[in-house]
């Protein structure tokens, strides 16, 4: 992970603590707490899930570490935050005083340092990485690039993905339960078994992928595209779908029982024996949607608005028990 910016901080509460860190004296603490511990650069950038050369920049003073970061660097050379203060300069050049007892009030001085102002960007690259069984549960890593990885069984829950990519990765059994994935692409993607449930979906771009047994519970998607893509035995429930596209896609057999649809579209995809049972549907698009007269969907219990059932109706659907608003 590299943090971009200035080799100095200078957030709004640094002016109160009269504290400026310098990223040349946090790489010498960094580099001499890593030799005293025998470990090398290749494998504190393994057990910190970054690359080697990210350890050596923040060695030469280059970059810094986020605070997270900082607190698994710290457990990982077996010192703790106060001792990255050490050696650090006052806005006005005057020495900062070493550590005290109070290492909470310090930690809590670095963690407020570190805040990140609007202008810093994280980059996060893991591409073509062999990461099975990764933690990365509730991490902040917009606009990560996760292409062509190895990923299966790894956790995201909680994390903050938004605009990250993932195409071509193996994400079989990944749990990405409360993720934010706004403005994510998902393309050519293993999401066999994956656990998406409650997690953030806007915008959100599933394309050509495979989600055979992936759960998708208790979520609001919002102009996501689901294209291209096997969601025959994918599990929806309670989720609404605004501005939704399937096209292409193939829901074969799948309940969407009891589940609200605005503005979504069904274009070009195979519906046959797919279940809106007491679903709710508006302004909902099946142009050219394929479903066969012996294996057609089911409506029972539906409500939908005029346009929705003239559009079911001209491809014969059964909507005999449909209320109409």
């Amino acid at each position: 992970m590299l943090v971009k910016g200035p080799n100095t901080f200078a957030p709004s509460k640094l002016k109160r603590q009269r504290l400026m860190l310098n990223t040349k004296t946090i790489g010498d603490k960094i580099a001499e707490a890593r030799k005293r511990t025998l470990v090398s650069q290749a494998e504190l950038a393994q057990r910190l899930f970054i690359s080697p050369q990210a350890v050596g920049k923040w060695e030469r003073g280059e970059s810094m570490p986020d605070i997270i970061t900082f607190n698994k660097l710290a457990e990982i050379l077996g010192v703790d935050i106060p001792y990255f203060l050490n050696g650090s300069s006052s806005a006005d050049g005057e020495p900062t005083p070493q550590p005290t007892n109070d290492s909470a009030e310090q930690a809590e001085r670095l963690v407020d340092t570190l805040s990140p102002s609007p202008e810093w960007e994280v980059l996060v690259n893991f591409s073509g990485s062999d990461l099975p069984q990764s933690d990365f549960g509730g991490v902040t890593a917009q606009k990560g690039n996760f292409e062509g990885s190895a990923l299966r069984g790894s956790n995201f829950a909680g994390a903050d993905l938004t605009g990250s990519s993932f195409v071509g990765s193996d994400l079989r059994e990944a749990n990405f339960t409360g993720a934010n994935l706004t403005d994510c692409n998902f393309t050519g993607v293993d999401l066999r078994n994956a656990q998406l449930d409650n997690a953030i979906l806007v915008r959100t771009n599933f394309s050509a992928s495979g989600l055979n047994g992936a759960t998708i519970r208790e979520v609001a998607l919002v102009d996501v595209k689901l294209t291209t893509t096997d969601l025959r035995k994918t599990i929806f429930a309670n989720c609404s779908f605004n501005g939704v596209d399937f096209r292409h896609s193939d829901l074969r057999g799948l309940c969407l029982d009891g589940q609200s649809f605005t503005g979504a579209k069904f274009e070009e995809t195979v519906l046959n024996d797919v279940s809106f049972k007491g679903a709710t549907l508006k302004n909902v698009s099946f142009h050219w949607a394929y479903t066969a007269k012996k294996r057609p969907m089911g409506f029972d219990g539906a409500t939908m608005d005029k346009l929705t059932y003239a559009v079911l109706k001209g491809m014969g659907a059964d909507l005999s028990t449909v209320t109409i608003i």
